[in-house]
């Protein structure tokens, strides 16, 4: 763990909730990432239909099968047999692991993200401290920041699922908060205007 990660790493004691910042940055670059997905649920026939026509490279096979799919299944399921429930969550799966491969490959989640040098405008919510006693809890509000320059390294650690390095990237990203950015180093979530 990370610097500032560690300077508040009490801040749990006394009932508050959240997360390190790091997980708040993975958990906001995958909605994200899905908010531009198939929207349809794989339990629907037009959902299933999408996501399968999305996997009908061989890319997408392959996907499918490292989840559990078989082509012989697909053809089981074209000749008109349903597909279980455990079937949907892997095409499901699938679909979501190459998407999120093909946004990282394409470099397109990155250049949303950059904006074109100038970023995106972060909101950091900090950690909820309605449980905490009054005697115990910090002034605290939401902050604002314009993150720049780390969406290439960030999409990088979020599609490798590298906590380590976007915890890195988080202290990047507080730094700019003055000497305040210590009780920042856990929120409880962040936004990003994408």
């Amino acid at each position: 763990m990370s610097g500032a990660s560690d300077v508040w790493g009490e801040w749990q004691k006394h009932r508050a909730r959240g997360m390190r910042g790091a997980e708040a940055l993975h958990r906001e670059i995958d909605r994200i990432a899905r908010a531009g997905g198939i929207t349809s649920p794989v339990t629907t026939r037009r959902g299933l239909k999408a996501r399968l026509r999305y996997l009908s490279g061989p890319a997408g096979l392959a996907e499918l099968a490292a989840h559990g799919v078989s082509r012989r299944l697909l053809r089981s399921w074209e000749r008109g047999a349903k597909p279980s429930a455990a079937k949907l969550k892997a095409v499901d799966d699938a679909y979501w692991s190459r998407r999120r491969q093909n946004l990282v490959r394409s470099g397109a989640l990155k250049r949303i993200l950059d904006n074109n040098g100038h970023g995106r405008r972060m909101e950091i919510f900090p950690v909820d401290q309605s449980a905490v006693p009054d005697k115990y809890r910090r002034p605290l509000s939401d902050r604002s920041v314009q993150a720049r320059y780390i969406w290439g390294d960030a999409v990088k650690a979020w599609a490798t699922n590298d906590i380590g390095i976007l915890d890195e990237i988080w202290d990047d990203v507080i730094s700019d908060l003055d000497s305040d950015f210590a009780a920042y180093a856990y929120v409880s979530g962040i936004g990003i205007g994408a």
